[in-house]
């Protein structure tokens, strides 16, 4: 069996950052629902487990949904690795292999878009996997969330 691996994406703490950050101090629409400007969100390591746990449980057993195949949903995966949050939410994506395209996916999704520009967050992290012969062959998560 081949394990998923995380995907080679250079710069990818920074290029998300950066891009979420952009969208969120100039505000949006997300499907008809107006945003306006956010503060800027953290990168948390914590979450970036969180998230780089689901991306390869969904890799490895060639899936994309929020809940796992052993119905664990983004909650139990934040409260898991010992983030104590107020508020978590997560974004899923399949099929993209960089930053840019990941995050104008879900910026043109209006839930995804949603959960990005909802001022209640604070952090973040975000991680990829990739695997060999999947229906997507990328699986991306990203948990927002705040303490």
């Amino acid at each position: 069996m081949k394990f998923s691996t995380p995907c080679e994406v250079p710069g990818l703490r920074e290029a998300i950052l950066q891009q979420v950050n952009a969208v969120r101090a100039r505000g949006s629409n997300c499907g008809g629902q107006v945003y306006g400007a956010a503060r800027a969100v953290a990168w948390n390591d914590q979450l970036v487990s969180a998230a780089s746990g689901h991306s390869r449980d969904m890799a490895d057993r060639n899936y994309f949904d929020h809940r796992s195949l052993s119905g664990t949903e983004p909650a139990h995966r934040v409260d898991a690795v010992g983030y104590k949050w107020r508020g978590v939410a997560e974004n899923i994506a399949a099929g993209q292999f960089d930053a840019h395209s990941v995050m104008r996916g879900w910026l043109n999704s209006p839930g995804h878009c949603s959960n990005i520009m909802d001022p209640k967050f604070t952090e973040i992290g975000v991680a990829c996997a990739a695997r060999a012969g999947t229906v997507y062959g990328g699986y991306w998560t990203m948990v927002l969330a705040r303490r």
